[in-house]
């Protein structure tokens, strides 16, 4: 899979900017804050809709503009696809295959699949579980794009239930009568699409544990090994054994998840009905990431985390080039600064599995010696090609 052709439209620095690539591998080469990321954030987000910098599309838009466009020409095997997204200030966004217009921008996630490794990705390593959750979600629509409907269900599920406790604790504080049967038939939407989510991530994590095992060996050999695994809120197991045990059982069930969610939402309510919040729910799981016997967080030293931050994206391109017919592109934003030699000379090594890479890098010698294609030079909000 490559893009050929890249237009963007009042997209962050960016009033207009076109370019034309070609397969393998494309530098862009240019000093901090000249626009370099601005350019794989809008190719990220053109895969996923989501952007791996901010939370909302607002930052997106450029300041005095009330529309931002994205559009790229897509090639896959032998099909051909022009995307363009409209990302709309205060609007829906509306999004084009081929110039005919979709339902909806999530009929577009999936044509274009994307793996981006950034210094942001530290987070997931040390951040809090929403920074993991986020990564596994952004992956699971890329190879099932149907989850991203199941995931926008169950955000407007949990708003509503949400906002239903906070008034039912209101309630109760002034000792009004509080009518819980409607809290019931959120209960019951909340497990339902709560499950399909859940059941989703435990067999992507279940998938994808071994390649990041593997992925951060081949990085940090006289490490300790990597543990990685799935902690669902619905569970509340005494050990960690509990928790596998009662993992395995469940696999991937979503009738079986779904009970849990039920039973774990009702031995909850009190407490959620004192705090005002839904306690129970994906919105509360996280993902276990372990170095032999310790947390990552909080005991893992910069380079390991670094290293493990690299094995989950790395792992993560080989479950997208193993699963599709064609591997994702593969975007490299200013790391290599950031690697030691053995890191950059074996990320530099699986470049090559890509079909194409877009790499940006503050100056031409971050880039390993090993590492050939076309140079573009990024400075005051344009990019030229380097021959």
């Amino acid at each position: 899979m490559h893009i050929s052709s890249l237009s963007l439209r009042e997209f962050r620095s960016y009033d207009a900017l076109d370019l034309a690539w070609e397969p393998g591998v494309s530098v862009l080469v240019g000093s901090n804050g000249q626009g370099k990321t601005n350019i794989v954030e809008a190719v990220h987000y053109l895969a996923t809709l989501s952007s791996h910098r901010v939370a909302s599309d607002a930052p997106l838009v450029r300041a005095g503009a009330s529309r931002a466009q994205v559009a790229a020409r897509v090639h896959s095997g032998d099909r051909s696809l022009l995307l363009e997204v409209d990302i709309n200030v205060g609007t829906a966004n509306r999004a084009r295959v081929n110039r005919s217009a979709v339902r909806s921008p999530r009929e577009m996630v999936g044509l274009l699949r994307t793996v981006l490794f950034a210094p942001e990705d530290l987070s997931i390593v040390k951040g809090e579980p929403g920074e993991r959750r986020r990564f596994l979600d952004a992956l699971l629509v890329q190879r099932r794009p149907r989850l991203a409907a199941v995931r926008s269900d169950y955000e407007r599920v949990l708003k509503q239930r949400t906002a239903l406790l906070r008034s039912a604790a209101g309630l109760r504080s002034s000792r009004s009568p509080v009518d819980l049967s409607t809290l019931d038939v959120w209960d019951g939407h909340l497990a339902r699409t709560g499950a399909d989510l859940v059941a989703s991530r435990v067999a992507l994590v279940e998938e994808l544990a071994p390649r990041v095992c593997r992925a951060y060996a081949a990085l940090a050999p006289s490490s300790a090994p990597v543990r990685m695994s799935y902690r669902a809120s619905g569970l509340a197991p005494t050990s960690d054994t509990d928790e596998a045990a009662a993992l395995a059982q469940l696999g991937t069930d979503r009738v079986a998840w779904e009970g849990v969610l039920r039973t774990a939402l009702a031995q909850a309510r009190p407490a959620e009905l004192d705090r005002g919040q839904c306690l129970v729910g994906p919105h509360r799981d996280d993902v276990r990431l372990a170095l032999g016997d310790l947390p990552t967080r909080g005991y893992a030293s910069q380079g390991e985390s670094w290293s493990l931050a690299l094995a989950l994206r790395l792992a993560s391109f080989d479950l997208l080039a193993d699963e599709f017919d064609t591997a994702p592109v593969l975007m490299l934003d200013d790391v290599f600064a950031e690697l030691d030699a053995h890191r950059r000379d074996h990320l530099a090594e699986r470049m090559r599995d890509a079909e194409q890479v877009i790499v940006t890098v503050a100056v031409p010698e971050d880039v390993p010696a090993g590492v050939h294609g076309a140079q573009f030079s990024v400075g005051n909000q344009t990019v030229n090609r380097v021959e």
